[in-house]
């Protein structure tokens, strides 16, 4: 297995989600709270970036949906802002 630059970006990837959800499970950041989400979706990204080179069609669309879906959180968070402003 030759472990590459691109391997690196995947696993920087994981690391950042992985530390979201500790992050939430230690209530050190809500789920409403845009650093989630943004989080979130910077992980699956490079996720993402990493499965585009080495593919697996069913982590791409796990992975896909999981950033569109962090979308959709920090979406949120900037129209509750406005409402709340």
């Amino acid at each position: 297995m030759n472990y590459g630059f691109i391997d690196f970006v995947g696993n920087i990837g994981v690391v950042i989600i992985v530390v979201a959800y500790l992050l939430l499970q230690l209530d050190r950041i809500k789920s409403s709270d845009l650093a989630y989400s943004v989080l979130n979706a910077v992980g699956a990204s490079l996720i993402v970036a990493s499965l585009i080179v080495d593919f697996n069609l069913s982590a791409l669309l796990m992975e896909v949906f999981w950033v569109l879906i962090s979308f959709i959180g920090i979406g949120r968070h900037f129209r509750l802002k406005t409402i709340r402003s």
